[in-house]
């Protein structure tokens, strides 16, 4: 039996070392619930920017929209970096493992990242969100498939899958290929759609799935903030809708609208097997005589050095200058 922990809570949008000390805060406080585990909601460091355009229309981008996209990139966190450093110092002191969304900055690119890191302290490794959603596009990038990752725990085979990649059903396969046991689904819906999905992702794969959003209003983000939602500082951005589902598709804990909130609940690993019992979708439920799915887990990148075609003599040379 394992104790886990899903924080629904606000960041301090576009100020990531303030952000870092609500991490420190809400981890400290799943720690004295008895949580092994805790999960944050997608790009909680620093921000969802909901309802932002970045000034961007069709042929046009705007002045102001350069200046949202450049203070979203001054907010966001290197990995490895400082900021890293910090979550992995938070979770060492309290002994969690702990995931949690953050906008991850490479080059001159952001992406919607998870950090997966262990109760020693440790980054274990990262999941970029393969396909960004609508406007999510303007200002995050493509993920790969080098970054899907299930992680050996002492709490059991831990991963995530990042908001609507979660309605994507060729992905769902692949983790569940990799045995994920605790499926960890950040996200930034907080339509009643979305627990009914969680729901079935949990059945499908017979794991345990935890979902954590945002429970955010207009008083949370900068005064200068461009954005439809209005001026009214008690207007509800996101109103979360977080939960955990067992093997079986049944609520452990939540969904939760109401506002900011730690859920929490005692995952029995027994249950993974009895759910496997009648339905096992990668084993005695599959059909790979009919059915068969291909990953490409290779890093792609804009550049690639390559020997081919050379002759031994040009090797040689070029080993030489």
């Amino acid at each position: 039996m394992s104790r886990v922990a899903v924080v629904q809570a606000a960041p301090i949008v576009f100020d990531r070392e303030r952000t870092l000390e609500v991490v420190a805060d809400w981890t400290a406080q799943a720690a004295a619930d008895g949580a092994q585990l805790v999960l944050f909601p997608e790009a909680f460091v620093s921000g969802y920017p909901k309802g932002l355009d970045f000034g961007a229309r069709v042929g046009m981008r705007t002045a102001a929209g350069r200046d949202d996209y450049l203070r979203y990139w001054n907010s966001a966190v290197d990995v490895p970096g400082p900021a890293v450093d910090r979550i992995c110092a938070i979770a060492k002191h309290h002994r969690m493992h702990l995931v949690i969304g953050v906008i991850e900055r490479a080059a001159g690119t952001m992406y919607c990242t998870v950090l997966f890191f262990d109760s020693d302290g440790q980054l274990l490794g990262k999941h970029r969100k393969l396909m960004p959603t609508g406007g999510e596009r303007l200002v995050w990038g493509f993920g790969d498939g080098s970054t899907m990752p299930v992680f050996e725990t002492a709490l059991g085979r831990l991963g995530a899958v990042i908001c609507w990649e979660n309605y994507m059903p060729a992905m769902r396969l692949y983790m569940y290929s990799k045995g994920i046991q605790i499926y960890c689904a950040p996200t930034a819906d907080d339509r009643e759609t979305w627990v009914s999905s969680m729901r079935h992702i949990a059945m499908e794969g017979r794991c345990f799935v935890l979902s954590a959003n945002q429970y955010t209003k207009r008083k949370d983000f900068p005064d200068d903030y461009n954005t439809v939602q209005g001026n009214d500082p008690e207007t509800v951005v996101s109103r979360g809708g977080s939960c955990i589902v067992d093997p079986f598709g049944q609520l452990l804990a939540g969904p939760q609208y109401e506002g900011a909130c730690l859920l929490t609940a005692d995952l029995d690993a027994a249950d993974l097997t009895r759910g496997k019992y009648d339905f096992d979708v990668v084993g005695h439920y599959a059909r790979p005589d009919v059915f068969r799915l291909e990953v490409n887990e290779r890093s792609t990148s804009a550049v690639v050095v390559s020997e081919e075609g050379l002759s031994d003599d040009e090797r040689v040379d070029e080993d030489s200058d």
